[in-house]
């Protein structure tokens, strides 16, 4: 065993080897640890092209245009629709968007091509005829592609590229008069890029070009592979930023990955770094471990106050095309748009977010203050009634929550112990989550309308026989099967009723509470009536009643807790 355990030990050693720390950036004097994000950036959805081309089955050119429909509609200002030089289902759905003008005059759409002379003048075919057109051309910069892919290609071989690509668009774009052309040039792979080789590339396509501070170009800095830490990517961004020699007539633009998980983050910090504009997809949606998510820096920054101009008011409906034309899902615990990220199970949580939604119900003018959710739900779309779900976890507050808006019962607070107890545990004897329906039919069996041992046959009230404001009851009620007369004196209904029990030797408890109310949500002629009584040897127990008479309610929920107490 001991040769066999070395063995794997060394295994896990030489693995651990092949691997290399991501160099840091010599950047002792950044700024933008200090930075706060107060306004939007650009935003550039990219859904149709990256995501697309990260599809096992890509989009048709009808799912395409609804997608491209929705993304207007959510209010992305620049979309990249494709590669129309790659295929001819990309060159169709550029040629429909223009030909039936379904580009909106505020829409810039975007277009991918790579470096090639024969591919830039067919992605110009594709595009004549749009009002303006970003056109994205891209070259492979590291030392890992040109070591690679390249077979140890140069640096002047590398950005001679970049060049050649420039002026091809540059020469094309006088056969476009109609078309304003904006050229966007990405360091492809930049995250793993030699910074003062990303800066040069950069700099002779812009040399190309010739950008103004009214004709700016657009820089994308793709963290094509996530190879660091966020912070390191905003190093980088900064790094860039200060460099640029035109800083003014650039748009900086992100376009990050998640390979190590923090794409969002690395975003964020990268515009504290001083990018201007910002590439991504719904839900994450891109090759490998994905594209940054959009919805989530967006919705991000408006749980911060900060106006976005991206309308996520019915995220449920975008998450439906979006699953539909593009056959992916939404993880359950996907920030923001999951079918569970506003939901508590935890007893704790529960209780808090109640607390919080009942305060919010008081003072809805109040900002945003509600425990473990950090924006309301009902801002994109989303209800209260999915917030609070109940299992073996979760406690006394979340059942009454439950029960209060799906199902009307205001339970007193001294009883939320005795009937969540219940339904969590029965939660754990069937080890699975209960719907708020099964809420409400385990509260009905177990706490509403008690009619064993005892039951209420008949009641009438006499208000003339009794003196002093007072009430006479005559019931005839039946224990364990046998039915018996009771009457009673009281200065109410229950009072009465009460009195009645005593008088027949069945009062062993004490009434210690009673409150009503009319059921919310359900019959305008039905009432619920609480009534809580202490047993002589100390237990107390609520019992409910339910009636179209709030008198007779009352009574029900008297005869319920007294049955209660016999369990």
């Amino acid at each position: 065993m001991g040769s066999i355990e070395i063995t794997i030990e060394a295994m896990k050693t030489d693995s651990i080897k092949k691997y290399r720390p991501f160099p840091v950036v010599d950047l002792p004097d950044r700024t933008w640890p200090d930075h706060v994000i107060s306004k939007a950036p650009i935003w550039c959805s990219v859904d149709l092209r990256d995501g697309n081309q990260a599809l096992p089955v890509p989009m048709t050119v009808e799912e395409k245009l609804e997608m491209f429909d929705m993304l207007v509609r959510v209010g992305f200002r620049e979309i990249e629709i494709g590669f129309p030089s790659a295929s001819d289902t990309e060159f169709a759905f550029m040629r429909r968007l223009i030909d039936e003008d379904r580009i909106p005059g505020d829409v810039t759409v975007q277009v991918l091509v790579q470096t090639r002379r024969h591919l830039i003048e067919r992605t110009f075919e594709a595009i004549k005829g749009a009002r303006r057109v970003i056109v994205h051309i891209y070259n492979s910069t590291s030392t890992l592609q040109r070591r690679v892919t390249f077979g140890d290609a140069s640096r002047e071989d590398i950005k001679a590229i970049a060049v050649t690509g420039a002026e091809v668009v540059k020469e094309l774009v006088p056969t476009v008069p109609e078309t304003e052309i904006v050229l966007q040039y990405s360091p492809e792979s930049f995250s793993d890029t030699e910074l003062d080789f990303a800066l040069e590339c950069c700099e002779a396509v812009m040399d190309v070009w010739e950008p103004t501070p009214e004709k700016k170009i657009i820089l994308n800095l793709p963290a094509t592979v996530e190879w660091s830490t966020p912070n390191v990517h905003a190093d980088q961004i900064e790094w860039m930023c200060r460099h640029l020699s035109r800083r003014d007539s650039v748009m900086v633009s992100l376009h990050t990955h998640n390979d190590r998980g923090t794409g969002v983050a690395a975003t964020e910090l990268g515009l504290l770094a001083g990018a201007d504009r910002v590439e991504g997809t719904l839900f994450g949606n891109g090759e490998r471990t994905g594209n940054l998510d959009i919805v989530i820096v967006a919705l991000n920054m408006n749980s911060h106050g900060i106006e976005t101009g991206l309308d996520f008011s019915d995220l449920s409906a975008l998450r439906e095309i979006y699953e539909r034309t593009t056959r992916m899902t939404v993880p359950d615990r996907q920030p923001y748009a999951g079918e569970l990220v506003f939901t508590a199970f935890s007893g704790s949580h529960q209780d808090a977010i109640k607390k919080g939604l009942d305060r919010r119900a008081k003072d809805s003018e109040e900002r945003w203050g509600v425990p473990y959710l950090t924006i309301d739900p009902i801002d994109i779309g989303r209800s209260y009634e999915a917030i609070v779900r109940i299992n073996s976890q979760s406690g006394k507050g979340g059942v009454a929550y439950i029960l209060d808006q799906e199902h009307g019962f205001d339970l007193p607070k001294t009883m939320h112990p005795q009937v969540g107890k219940r339904v969590y545990d029965l939660a754990d004897e069937r080890r699975e989550e209960l719907s708020a329906a099964e809420v409400g039919k385990v509260f009905d069996e177990e706490f509403v309308n008690l009619s064993s041992p005892m039951a209420l046959v008949d009641y009438e009230l006499d208000h003339h026989q009794a003196e002093r404001g007072e009430v006479a009851c005559k019931a005839i009620i039946s224990i364990d099967g046998k039915e018996r007369a009771v009457e009673g004196i009281g200065n109410g209904p229950i009072n009465a009723f009460v009195h009645a029990l005593e008088e027949n030797g069945l009062k062993d408890f004490t009434l210690t509470d009673y409150r009503s109310h009319a059921v919310r949500g359900g019959s305008s002629s039905e009432a619920a009536a609480y009534v809580q009584l202490r047993r002589d040897d100390g237990v107390i127990l609520w019992g409910v009643g339910c009636d179209s008479s709030i008198e007779m309610a009352g009574v029900k929920a008297l005869v319920c807790a007294w049955n209660l107490l016999r369990d």
